[in-house]
């Protein structure tokens, strides 16, 4: 295929497919430049159910409770967050590129903006593999949960489910845990993994306002009222449970109404 004539769909596509972090990162990466100089098309390709997309073989992936936990005093407990918050990071770059690909038919700022979340995804990503690293691990060392590509295929049939679940969910529960993690690691004198994390919670709040910006955008398109339609989505999802404490002061800066944070504290 001619380069110069590629489809976005298809870049995102291979880049969702391949295995290694850092070689999805460089696709990522070649892929805004080539959509930046307006090199690719929104030529539509055939869209395929990804029920696993590439991942290397590591880490094994289990339920969350069989993960491992450790004191975050030791080296080696601090390494296990940094690699749980690098898998997070690579999930959602598939997450990412998966909305590019599979939702063809959106307006051109659709694309812009997740192409976006993708290129800040895979930055986090690297940055938390190259701590892992500094810390003498690597990814893999320890198991992680998929509880983030299980969504993502759960509400594959639907910009709507997609769009109210995982930003609005998933991400946004980034935004509550991420202080929390700061503090721990400011507490274990950890400045280095603490100036990652500020990077990754100052993106993930652009994030989680591109996810409001398209949930409303498709309520809009479906005819139904935003918080009602997000109450229902948890019932569907999540048995209307919702994990607090929630950083109110993020999320209302993502886009989030403070109505809708009175709900979900009501949860």
């Amino acid at each position: 295929m001619n380069k110069q004539q590629a489809s976005l769909f298809s870049c995102a596509y291979q880049a969702l497919m391949t295995p290694e972090p850092l070689a999805k990162k460089a696709i990522i990466d070649a892929t805004a430049i080539e959509w930046e100089q307006e090199q690719l098309t929104l030529e539509p390709v055939t869209v395929e159910r990804v029920s696993k997309p590439g991942r290397p073989q590591k880490p094994a992936l289990v339920p969350p409770r069989e993960l491992v936990k450790r004191k975050i005093s030791t080296v080696e407990g601090r390494a296990v967050i940094v690699h749980a918050v690098a898998h997070i990071e690579f999930n959602a770059m598939n997450l990412a590129l998966d909305a590019l690909y599979r939702f063809q038919e959106m307006p051109i700022d659709y694309y812009h903006d997740w192409l976006l979340v993708c290129i800040e995804e895979a930055y986090h990503c690297s940055l938390m593999l190259e701590r892992l690293e500094q810390l003498g691990f690597q990814y893999g060392d320890f198991p992680a949960h998929n509880g983030l590509w299980e969504m993502a295929v759960q509400t594959d049939h639907s910009l709507l489910d997609r769009m109210g679940m995982v930003p609005r969910v998933f991400e946004a529960r980034g935004l509550d845990v991420t202080p929390g993690m700061i503090k721990r690691f400011n507490g274990a004198q950890d400045h280095e993994t603490v100036s990652r994390l500020e990077i990754i919670l100052h993106d993930e709040i652009g994030h989680v306002a591109i996810g409001n910006r398209w949930f409303e955008y498709a309520c809009k398109q479906a005819g139904v009222e935003v918080i009602p339609t997000f109450q229902k989505l948890l019932h569907k999802y999540m048995q209307g449970q919702v994990r607090g404490p929630f950083h109110t002061e993020a999320r209302l800066e993502a886009g989030f109404s403070q109505h809708e944070m009175d709900i979900l504290e009501a949860m």
